[in-house]
């Protein structure tokens, strides 16, 4: 019986979002005017050189199975962002979180949960979305809000004092797609924060990376939670295609992206991993780019989704790509 619930194990492992393609030009790095929402982890301190996230939060955060195991790589330091998940039923917690490296400015990896309270009738192409995609816009004091502002979770010596993206020819790439974050204001504009970017060419981001993220919104509704965990390569020379920006505001294009999904329901856990480079344009056959999760740790040294039991990790990170197409229908 126990094995029988474990065949239904998986995990995933993909890249980033559609929305991202319609990439702005408003490369204000100023504040926005009126004051932030409430609920946003971290609201310390901004001026004490160390991040502010809360770390209560950060340790609560951490046992999520979402959660892959952190680094101490460079210095980084885990974001938590609270927020209203949804501004009807009035849920209430963890948005997303990210491992930020604070030296080559970049996000190792991005978690978040999907389940019924912030997936049903809030996302993109419900035809019920409680909010409307973030867009900066002017207050009527004639200064422009910000369409990709700093993180306020993050002290100000880390923060980037221009925006590497602009003139780059990259898109600013979410992990935590907005069209995933629908259900309250508060949730979507955290998912412009630039800690939640990675640079990505438009073909990419709005190609099979769209494809992807679009993917993962049908199969989150199959789920009772489903854990999702992305990132792109920048732990290797030899996986990241260059750098944009310079000085504090130099950061990394990587080579490839992946996207680590974990699926829970009554029969147990399913999941699967896509790996995929980010040259990749508009090609629809996902069923190319799908491997398991063993190769994703392989291939960047995350330890994925280490907080299940040992012998559930094991089976779902060796599955077969064969008995993962199967399971999760790929062509």
């Amino acid at each position: 019986m126990k094995l029988f619930r474990l065949f239904f194990s998986l995990v995933i492992a993909s890249t980033f979002f559609m929305a991202c393609g319609d990439d702005e030009n408003d490369y204000n790095l100023g504040e926005k005017t009126t004051p932030q929402p409430p609920g946003i982890a971290g609201s310390g301190n901004s001026n004490t050189g160390t991040p502010t996230n809360n770390s209560a939060d950060v340790e609560a955060a951490i046992k999520r199975l979402e959660f892959p195991k952190t680094s101490s790589k460079n210095g980084s330091f885990v974001i938590v962002h609270n927020a209203l998940l949804n501004s009807k039923t009035k849920e209430r917690g963890v948005n997303y979180c990210v491992e930020w490296d604070p030296v080559i400015h970049a996000q190792r990896w991005c978690c978040y949960q999907m389940y019924g309270k912030v997936v049903g009738g809030v996302m993109r192409g419900t035809n019920a979305e409680n909010t409307e995609r973030y867009y900066a816009d002017n207050d009527g004091s004639g200064s422009i809000y910000c369409q990709y502002p700093n993180d306020t979770c993050v002290a100000e010596k880390y923060r980037f004092t221009r925006d590497p993206f602009k003139g780059s020819g990259y898109d600013h790439g979410h992990i935590c797609p907005s069209a995933d974050r629908l259900g309250s204001d508060e949730a979507n504009y955290q998912t412009f924060f630039l800690t939640n970017m990675m640079p990505q060419l438009n073909g990419f981001n709005a190609g099979i990376w769209a494809t992807m993220e679009g993917k993962v919104r049908d199969w989150s509704k199959k789920f009772d939670t489903l854990y999702v965990c992305k990132g792109g390569t920048i732990d290797q020379d030899k996986y990241i295609v260059k750098y944009l920006g310079s000085g504090n505001n130099k950061i990394p294009v990587p080579q490839y992206f992946f996207m680590a999904l974990l699926g829970k329901n009554a029969q147990g856990y399913m999941g699967m991993g896509f790996w995929v480079e980010g040259t990749t344009g508009k090609n629809n056959s996902l069923g190319n780019y799908v491997v398991n999760i063993r190769e994703i740790e392989k291939n960047t040294g995350i330890d994925l989704f280490c907080n299940l039991p040992d012998d559930i990790e094991e089976w779902v990170e060796t599955l077969p790509v064969t008995t993962i197409k199967a399971t999760w229908t790929i062509n």
